[in-house]
């Protein structure tokens, strides 16, 4: 298995908007694509199944 050692990024389309999927050894951030600010989820949120709670708290927060 390879470990993750660095970023890695990906460009998805969901519903007709492109995002910008980045996983790195702390976790997953995905942004809509030319933008800064994004959903955030750390693996510990991941793994401890807090990942639906912290998405949506993060959601709430943004303009």
């Amino acid at each position: 298995m390879t470990k993750l050692d660095k970023p890695l990024r990906r460009e998805l389309d969901v519903g007709g908007t492109t995002y910008t999927l980045v996983v790195d050894p702390d976790g997953l951030k995905l942004t809509e694509k030319g933008k800064r600010k994004g959903i955030v989820l750390p693996w510990t949120a991941i793994v401890s199944g807090d990942a639906g709670l912290a998405a949506a708290l993060q959601a709430s927060t943004q303009p």
